[in-house]
């Protein structure tokens, strides 16, 4: 299982100096991997939709069993993306018995989103 881990730089609660938002300072060459990685894992419509059907899922997790009817893809096809979407850190795959359960990875959309956020606009006087 691919977690986020203290060493990632865009890890959740990594801190503003591991992953600051792109307007304040240049990533670093390994920020800009780590971010590359998970916007692509996300750029994908069939990935994008498996992490909204798992975040929207009852009690924030969801069966890969319960994921394929949804999207129209074989079995194969979704495990593949959810595979994806949990080497690039957004999901986390718990196995049970024979079925793996994945949910969201806490904070993995906010520290995307504070790494794409701007500035507000000063109020006008």
């Amino acid at each position: 299982m691919a977690t986020p881990t203290p060493l990632d730089p865009c890890a959740p609660g990594a801190g503003a100096d591991r992953c600051a938002p792109l307007t304040r300072e240049p990533l670093s060459a390994e920020a800009a991997a780590t971010l590359a990685r998970r916007l692509k894992a996300l750029a994908d419509p069939a990935r994008l939709r498996l992490l909204s059907l798992v975040a929207a899922h009852e009690g924030g997790e969801a069966c890969a069993c319960d994921l394929t009817e949804p999207l129209g893809l074989s079995q194969p096809t979704v495990s593949h993306h959810l595979k994806v979407l949990v080497e690039a850190g957004l999901l986390t795959r718990d196995k049970r018995g024979v079925w793996a359960y994945f949910a969201l990875v806490p904070g993995a959309l906010d520290a995307l989103a504070a790494v794409l956020a701007t500035p507000a606009a000063p109020a006008p006087r």
